[in-house]
């Protein structure tokens, strides 16, 4: 991997060395945007607007690979080179960044870490209650401290980060701050209105917890309401094999707790949530899914998927789980 970086940095390098032909024939430069994960990507887009010809906007994981999996091409490292803003989340799935911005990069480029960005709002992840003493000690070492990255996945912070977004594309372009800034209000303002109702629909619903047979990427989107939660692994982590004993204390814990539903993250097959609700007495659980939104595809957003969307979408999924709603 890190032989096969250096490769990938020695070419961003020498590519870096030619300049644009396009750029000395008078046309009018564009600001260049490159985000990594799709919620920065449709952040921005909202901000500049659905018209706009002042900025182009580049999402480098749009091929629907996990977001915890992604690997950039060559052409990604130049892409990353040769912009003028670069918004990444900056967790562990990201890792690769730090060598990418270590060999520099166009003049005047503004970087935008989300995590720094957000400061003492990042979670760590914790273990959760039940998952095996053996799987948490053998890997102790290696999510000791580790900054839960799903920062996305919060209204409120949300509001927050395109706070921040705006306020950058206005630095960088301060013929259309105010235009940013005018577009981060609306915008804000349906956040808002989509965190009071996820508010509304918690304070009156039946149940008040949710039990995941899956990764666990929804620390943050829970924690902002008080809902309780269960989940076969602490975090997100390409880990998704369950050992015996965290198979045994979900089905007690869905019987115990008489939970009508079950969740899952996009993507997932349904098995081990099966194998749970198949090892309670009643058998009666439903299985429901949550977007994450770590691994979208370009389609998918051409289809009219956005940040906003999906957050209604789970929004509908978590009211049906905590009301026991088929």
């Amino acid at each position: 991997m890190k032989r096969w970086m250096l490769l990938c940095l020695s070419l961003l390098v020498l590519a870096g060395c030619t300049p644009a032909a396009t750029q000395d024939k008078g046309e009018e430069k564009k600001l260049s945007v490159v985000t990594t994960v799709f919620p920065a990507y449709d952040w921005v887009r909202e901000l500049v607007g659905e018209d706009n010809q002042n900025v182009d906007i580049t999402w480098l994981m749009n091929s629907g690979v996990d977001v915890h999996s992604y690997q950039p091409t060559v052409d990604d490292l130049v892409t990353i080179s040769n912009c003028d803003v670069l918004v990444y989340v900056g967790g562990e799935s990201e890792s690769w960044m730090k060598e990418a911005l270590a060999q520099g990069g166009k003049e005047g480029r503004v970087v935008v870490n989300l995590m720094e960005a957000l400061g003492e709002g990042v979670k760590e992840e914790e273990p959760l209650p039940g998952l095996d003493d053996d799987h948490d000690h053998d890997h102790e070492e290696d999510h000791e401290h580790e900054a839960d990255e799903h920062i996305w996945l919060s209204l409120k912070h949300a509001v927050t980060l395109t706070q921040t977004l705006a306020q950058t594309l206005g630095q960088v372009d301060p013929e259309h701050a105010q235009s940013y800034l005018d577009a981060q209000k609306t915008y804000q303002a349906k956040l808002e209105q989509l965190d009071q109702d996820y508010q509304s629909m918690v304070q009156g619903a039946k149940y008040d917890t949710v039990l995941f047979c899956d990764r666990f990427p929804f620390r943050y989107l829970l924690d902002d309401y008080g809902i309780h939660y269960y989940a076969a692994f602490s975090g997100c982590s390409a880990e998704t094999e369950a050992s015996f004993e965290t198979v045994a204390f979900l089905a007690k814990t869905l019987q115990g707790l008489d939970l009508p539903c079950v969740l899952t993250i996009e993507g997932n097959d349904g098995s081990l949530a099966r194998t749970v609700w198949e090892n309670t007495s009643q058998n009666k659980q439903t299985v429901s899914q949550l977007n994450a939104l770590q691994a979208v595809t370009q389609q998918q957003a051409q289809q009219g998927l956005t940040y906003l969307s999906a957050m209604e979408e789970n929004l509908q999924v978590l009211t049906k789980a905590l009301n026991g709603e088929g």
